[in-house]
């Protein structure tokens, strides 16, 4: 079906036309600055501006306009207000009828381009044989926000973790399996189980530690370990299977989290570092042929005028280090092209920490000097914040230590799953509903304090309030969510149906112009990479909710026929949205709470 146009857009337009008609001086492109608004169901601005530019009495303006409106089966009612605002209510037919050709759609009217480009997502980067923390919690659940809110507009999304899988210290770790050959040994495996993503991680942290010391006490060890490393690079096959060794005990361990996530992350989606190994000396030579990079006291370098350090002079982006060892510039040089070359994208999206932003305004600039950027094709950083303990300081345990992203999993499903079992003697649930929906809502509280903050500010992280049933939290939407199915419930056969002859309270008005502003809503969190604006849209529409269900009866006390269905079909509508809106962020909606 095709996307219905908004009440919003429909009078923004009929706005522009009747002012282009009135000041035809100003050309078809004007812009009546159209705005929600507390005095009526829209206002619009912009006719002071464009009287101010023609000299012309921005009240009389105004008026003309108000009469090449008219009033219409979709205007009730355009006013004057001020020096030249125009307030502007629509009718309660148009906001039903919209609703309704929204309720039979399903995707609820929002636009799908098929002509959108191709973006690939970077987000999503552990590093191997390393244990996930706290850090790397933003960049997994913005990106794969963003990657749903895309593919939901048409985009064609490719995904890309861009894991940590290569450097000096494999030599360190695979010498020291090479003299212990047993330490990532199974114990599951050999008693005929599944490997547990724990005893994954057990295997690497212990196998770490002990080649860390055995690396920092022996000096024999020592060398033998940078021989290796000689060898992984060099790609002697013994060294390279034992590094695969630790790569896929890794993703064992990987996916086990994400999996706690209630995150898909496919194997063919994981490009690491080691992915590029062979266009790093191609992208070093194409740099230095072109000029974009020229040697500086041996290393190869890019130079830009505008980043100095503090001593005031330049500060380069080493691509190649001088005793011939790749830096991390010369890898995301090599992806770029590999993501533009081969995979065809427009856009590139790196949802990475802002205190990597100098890094990638380094890269991007170096790679549109070489080319491989061009003026149709656009790199943005999606830089987000630091996830800060209730303190305001980055969030560490109590002994000072990064905290483990499992261990602040667990927690917030075992304090959502007491949030669930205080209330699931009122709707029945069983141990089982109370065990899968603690996990929702545990992980949907962890996403949402994410996401409904805005990516590159900070954010406290504050359980307590995350699974709390009160304020801007996703427990608040779930419950809205489960609330709604539980009326549609107990409606037993009454029909959902829309009914524009009827008019509306305001309870309904505001919640129906909620509804109908879903399909914009999408558009714009896509294109400006905004993920909390869904969020914050939702959290409005159960809010708006809420105050319908009060003030609007739906099944108790009975309203007249008609008024029941069209409130049911407002339910109905209610829940489908913030269902796919919550779905479009990660978040589940368990049908009872």
């Amino acid at each position: 079906m095709a996307s219905v146009p908004s009440l919003a857009s429909t009078v923004n337009q009929r706005v522009a036309h009747a002012l282009s008609s009135a000041l035809p001086e100003a050309g078809a492109a004007v812009d009546p600055l159209l705005r929600r608004s507390d005095r009526a169901d829209f206002q619009a601005n912009g006719i002071l501006a464009l009287a101010k530019k023609a000299k012309a009495n921005p009240r009389e303006l105004a008026t003309k306009v108000v009469e090449g409106l008219g009033a219409d089966e979709v205007l009730a009612e355009v006013e004057v207000s001020g020096p030249g605002f125009l307030n502007i209510t629509v009718s309660d037919r148009a906001i039903v009828e919209t609703l309704a050709a929204r309720a039979a759609d399903d995707r609820l009217g929002v636009p799908f381009s098929k002509d959108a480009g191709t973006t690939v997502i970077d987000y999503a980067q552990p590093n191997v044989a390393k244990e996930m923390h706290v850090g790397h919690l933003r960049s997994a659940v913005i990106g794969a926000a963003m990657v749903e809110i895309l593919e939901f507009t048409g985009e064609k999304v490719i995904r890309r973790h861009h894991i940590g899988d290569w450097g000096t210290q494999f030599g360190m770790l695979i010498q020291y399996l090479l003299e212990h050959p047993h330490e990532l040994d199974h114990k599951a495996e050999a008693a005929g189980s599944e490997v547990s993503g724990e005893e994954a991680m057990s295997n690497l942290n212990r196998l770490y530690k002990a080649s860390r010391a055995l690396f920092d006490s022996d000096e024999e060890f020592k060398t033998r370990a940078r021989a290796r490393v000689v060898d992984l690079q060099a790609g002697d096959e013994q060294t390279l299977a034992l590094w695969q060794r630790f790569v896929d005990e890794s993703k064992i361990y990987f996916y086990s989290v994400f999996d706690k996530l209630d995150m898909d992350i496919q194997d063919p989606d994981i490009v690491g570092e080691s992915g590029y190994n062979d266009m790093l000396v191609e992208t070093c030579r194409l740099l230095e042929e072109s000029g974009v990079a020229v040697r500086s006291n041996g290393a190869l370098c890019v130079f830009f005028d505008e980043y100095k350090g503090p001593d005031g002079n330049p500060t380069p982006l080493i691509v190649q280090k001088s005793d011939g060892g790749f830096g991390y510039a010369a890898t995301d040089l090599s992806a770029i092209r590999d993501r533009v070359g081969e995979l065809g994208a427009d856009t590139l999206i790196y949802v990475v920490d802002a205190r990597q932003s100098l890094h990638f305004k380094m890269v991007f600039e170096t790679a549109r000097r070489a080319g491989w950027l061009t003026g149709d094709t656009k790199a943005v950083q999606l830089a987000f914040g630091t996830v800060l303990g209730k303190d305001g300081k980055p969030f560490k345990t109590r002994e000072g230590e990064t905290v483990r992203l499992v261990d602040l999993l667990d927690e917030a499903v075992d304090r959502a799953t007491a949030v669930v079992r205080e209330k699931a003697g009122k709707v029945g649930l069983t141990e089982d509903e109370i065990v899968e929906n603690g996990r929702f809502v545990g992980i949907g509280a962890v996403k949402y304090a994410d996401l409904s903050t805005s990516a590159a500010r900070d954010y406290k992280f504050d359980l307590d309030q995350m699974v709390s049933l009160n304020g801007d939290t996703s427990v608040y939407l779930q419950y809205a969510y489960a609330r709604i199915r539980s009326i549609l419930r107990l409606a037993g056969d009454r029909k959902s149906a829309a009914h524009p002859e009827l008019a509306l309270a305001p309870a309904e008005r505001a919640l129906g112009l909620h509804l109908d502003a879903f399909g914009e809503l999408i558009a714009e969190a896509a294109a400006d990479h905004a993920p909390h604006k869904v969020a914050a849209y939702l959290y409005q529409l159960s809010s708006l909710f809420t105050t319908f269900y009060d003030q609007c009866p739906v099944i108790k006390p009975e309203p007249e026929l008609v008024v029941a269905e069209n409130r049911l079909f407002l339910c109905e509508l209610t829940a489908r949205t913030l269902t796919k809106g919550m779905s479009l962020l990660g978040i589940r909606t368990p049908e009872r709470l």
